[in-house]
């Protein structure tokens, strides 16, 4: 694929990009900023290689989600993996129509899947293809995942309507 097409493929998908990379940082701004220059320096320079068009996103997607996670490792803030797959403890003062704040509630790979389909219109296919994880992993922590949301929203409704 040639520079312009890249460049093309890039500024397309820059908003996306820009807040996948975000959510792959925690949410923080100024390191999704770095994160996304990362990843385009590694695209243009020609370090990570797109072979099927048709797949454009999921592949961009990817290399954000790559840099980020090397990113994160070499600052020390990733969590271990049997952490990773639990639910974070509750905080007490969490405002529940803050939906950023609920999804942080959730561990990590029910956050990136439910992320990628809801927010970036992906497919439950497309997220696994990301995460390089099987089809049925990704399944389960989408279904997962929209179960505790829908179990901390909930929860908020009853908290606004017994006025806590």
């Amino acid at each position: 694929m040639n520079r312009n097409t890249l460049q093309q493929l890039l500024q397309s998908h820059h908003r996306e990009a820009y807040i996948w990379a975000r959510q792959c940082c925690g949410f923080d701004s100024d390191l999704a900023k770095d994160i996304l220059q990362l990843t385009y320096l590694k695209i243009l320079e020609g370090k990570a290689k797109l072979s099927d068009s048709s797949k454009a996103k999921t592949w961009l997607f990817s290399v954000i989600r790559f840099t980020a996670v090397d990113e994160l490792r070499k600052t020390g803030r990733t969590l271990p993996l049997d952490e990773d797959y639990e639910l974070v403890d509750l905080p007490e003062e969490v405002d529940y129509t803050d939906y950023d704040a609920i999804i942080k509630l959730l561990p990590s790979m029910q956050q990136q899947v439910i992320l990628m389909v809801f927010y970036h219109q992906m497919t439950i296919e497309q997220s696994a293809e990301v995460l390089q994880i099987q089809l049925g992993t990704a399944r389960t922590h989408y279904a997962r995942g929209k179960k505790k949301l829908k179990e901390l929203i909930l929860k908020s409704q009853t908290e606004a309507n017994h006025g806590k």
